[in-house]
């Protein structure tokens, strides 16, 4: 039978945390495996005062005196025109060198959607019901064939979808995609704490872990080898969106030529915001640095404040789309370590009764830690923001009807192609209230920017849309 070690034993009982192993005589070798195997990976000699600091006491948000709103390059912007078009040909020639690479986070399940599946195998298309990572693979396959390239794709998955997910592209033939430039990878966990700051276990062979958060990305991409794999491969940018937004450019040409000319080791898409309280980050800057502030953490007192136009002051929102140049996570990952600040959630976790019997709480009874990848925005000497046209790139899904919905991401997709043909010369219709009377689906393998859109469009000979019909090119 597998044993403790003694020297494990006395880590976890420094720890005051001796309790997660009053089951472990009772499991056969597996059991003691697995549960070994979780807490080999424990930082037993941190987890006190992160306990102290995070469990025991409720972290306050502590807004800088300081605080001003981060100034970002405008979406149209005549001062900055040989700017954007020195960048927008130095991000083409980044492609066509293979330097940047995708990384896709897509790590959670659509259960929020009523959908028991990984989230990017989401049926999304407002026609075929292609899925999300339809969407991105077609995007990432044109792009390729467009500027002559292999494009890698790095795709984090967390522990309970990776399986699923792996399934999912070798059924679907990895979309055309070769399968050694799919990269999967998984995400850490964090165990979690009972209210008390004892970790809870969730059997008698296994801790209550945890997604460690978006935050975990970039470790993870040190732990599995992508960074590695990126070293070799020469890719020295990093395309990051998250597995909810298909409209996402997952190469933005402009953005990635910035990136370069400025020298910045990160780059942020920025949004203006819809309001006061839309449900975004907010980019500020405090001591010469540039932060995201949380919209439940920004006061009502300033996400509320206003220029003299009227304007809000706070007005520049995060939609998560950035780049990362690779050494920037190579220099924050060094040592296989990262320091990130750590958030806090109070949740209704399932856990073992001192019998050991399962037992499901009817209130919050524990914490999950997480950390969030824009906490190393601060981290970094240089970062560049660029505001992007929220109709064109962000149509998240989160909900099942509403604002950020499978509703409103359809409706975007199909109003973002009627606008690729209109612009192309195609006849599109659209009601007396100015709202479009089709519905309108492109394959990304084919339509990856508005110029191939007009390529299409061309070459079938496509003049007008009726009302009511529903289009596939």
């Amino acid at each position: 039978m597998l044993e403790l070690s003694s020297d494990l034993k006395e880590r976890i009982a420094a720890a005051g945390q001796l309790h997660v192993l009053r089951f472990f005589d009772e499991l056969d070798d597996a059991g003691r495996k697995n549960l070994l195997s979780q807490l080999a990976d424990i930082d037993w000699e941190a987890l006190p005062e992160l306990a102290k600091e995070y469990v025991l006491h409720r972290p306050e948000t502590v807004i800088p005196d300081d605080l001003s709103p981060a100034d970002y390059f405008r979406l149209d912007d005549s001062d900055n025109f040989d700017l954007y078009s020195d960048a927008d040909e130095l991000g083409k020639e980044l492609i066509s060198k293979g330097k940047v690479c995708c990384l896709t986070v897509a790590g959670g399940q659509g259960t929020r959607l009523g959908f028991d599946a990984p989230k990017g195998t989401y049926p999304i298309g407002p026609v075929t019901n292609r899925s999300l990572f339809e969407y991105f693979a077609g995007s990432i396959k044109r792009l390729g064939e467009k500027y002559g390239v292999v494009i890698p794709w790095y795709i984090m998955t967390s522990p309970i979808n990776r399986e699923a997910t792996e399934k999912f592209f070798r059924e679907k033939g990895f979309f055309g995609l070769a399968e050694k430039d799919v990269f999967f990878f998984t995400q850490g966990t964090m165990p979690a704490f009972d209210l008390e700051g004892k970790l809870i276990l969730s059997a008698k062979d296994s801790l209550a872990l945890a997604p460690d958060g978006h935050g975990g990305t970039l470790l993870a991409l040190r732990r599995s080898g992508a960074l590695d794999k990126m070293a070799r491969d020469g890719s020295e940018y990093v395309s990051y969106f998250q597995v909810d937004n298909p409209l996402v450019d997952v190469i933005s040409p402009r953005f990635a030529g910035l990136l370069a000319l400025k020298k910045a080791e990160v780059g942020a898409i920025v949004l203006s915001k819809t309001g006061p309280f839309e449900k975004l980050g907010n980019f500020c800057i405090s001591k010469g640095r540039t932060q995201i502030i949380e919209y439940s953490d920004l006061p009502d007192t300033l996400a509320e404040r206003r220029n003299d136009d009227g304007a809000l002051l706070f007005s520049a929102g995060s939609p998560a789309i950035h780049v990362f140049s690779r050494n920037f996570i190579e220099r924050l990952t060094a040592g296989n370590s990262l320091k990130l600040p750590w958030h806090r959630a109070d949740k209704k976790i399932p856990y073992l009764d001192n019998s050991g019997n399962p037992a499901v709480p009817d209130a919050p009874n524990g914490v999950k830690l997480e950390s969030f990848i824009f906490d190393a925005l601060p981290m970094a000497a240089e970062v560049v923001l660029l505001e992007g046209d929220r109709a064109r790139i962000f149509a998240p899904t989160k909900n099942i009807s509403g604002v950020d919905s499978v509703e409103s991401c359809r409706r975007m997709i199909s109003e973002r192609n009627a606008a690729r043909l209109a612009a192309a010369g195609v006849i599109v219709p659209y009601n007396a209230e100015g709202v479009l009377d089709a519905v309108i689906e492109i394959d990304p393998a084919r339509v990856a920017d508005d110029e191939d859109a007009f390529t299409v469009a061309g070459e079938m000979g496509l003049c007008r849309i009726l009302p009511g019909q529903k289009v596939v090119l």
